[in-house]
């Protein structure tokens, strides 16, 4: 290769590492052209799937700031450069890898670390962003729900108060025109009342009383002439 075409190369995997947010290094030994173009299809926009030399790759990823490669970078290589869900990169080479055994994950790096194909393991069992940022809207929801019930108790309970005050001002409307002497006013109109009704029996009471304090009187004024006849 020449000079300029490697150093084109080199530059293109260097943009590669600085452009992903991790990847994911590999042995491909075994796998036909066909099998290659499944395992890019399967990992569709989730990383670019590249055969790289080992000698451009460690200058490569060097100038990219990353070190420790140095021991993944023997054999024939391919790298899964990350640009979307690192999870989902992960699980797809995996899976891929668990079909065709002839895939072999060696290790990859994640935020300037460097994984071995136990941790890149690890990191396939993880759920998807999808599936967390599911889990955080429904939790959200869930504390945003409890909230709104906390917030909307006290006025329920205001609510079921003013609705007892209402129906108990239609039945007695001195209870808001009297406020907190309501209820004494409300006594004394029915104290009043009651003397009204018990008025008329009063008087037929006394009348009845004073025909009966005149019945003796009357005898009196009869006994005298009584006597004045027999005499």
């Amino acid at each position: 290769m020449a000079r300029a075409d490697k150093q084109a190369a080199v530059a293109e995997i260097t943009e590669s590492f600085s452009g992903a947010a991790g990847a994911v290094l590999t042995e491909y030994r075994g796998l036909t052209v066909k099998e290659l173009q499944t395992l890019r299809r399967s990992l569709g926009a989730n990383a670019d799937y590249a055969v790289v030399k080992n000698t451009l790759a460690k200058i490569a990823a060097q100038e990219a700031g990353i070190d420790g490669f140095d021991d993944l970078l023997t054999g024939p290589t391919a790298i899964a450069f990350i640009k979307g869900d690192v999870v989902e990169a992960a699980k797809g080479l995996r899976d891929f890898a668990k079909a065709n055994p002839a895939l072999v994950i060696k290790g990859g790096v994640l935020d300037g670390q460097i994984l071995d194909a136990k941790e890149i393991a690890k990191l396939a069992d993880l759920e998807s962003r999808e599936v967390l940022l599911g889990k955080l809207a429904g939790a959200m929801l869930a504390s945003l729900s409890q909230a709104v019930y906390l917030l909307n108790a006290p006025l329920a309970q205001a609510a079921r108060l003013a609705g007892a005050l209402q129906a108990k001002a239609e039945q007695d409307p001195s209870i808001l025109a009297g406020g907190a002497g309501a209820p004494a006013a409300a006594e004394s109109a029915a104290s009043a009342e009651a003397a009204a009704e018990e008025a008329p029996a009063a008087a037929e009471e006394t009348a009845e009383e004073a025909s009966e304090e005149e019945t003796p009187a009357d005898a009196a004024d009869e006994a005298p002439a009584a006597e004045a006849t027999d005499a």
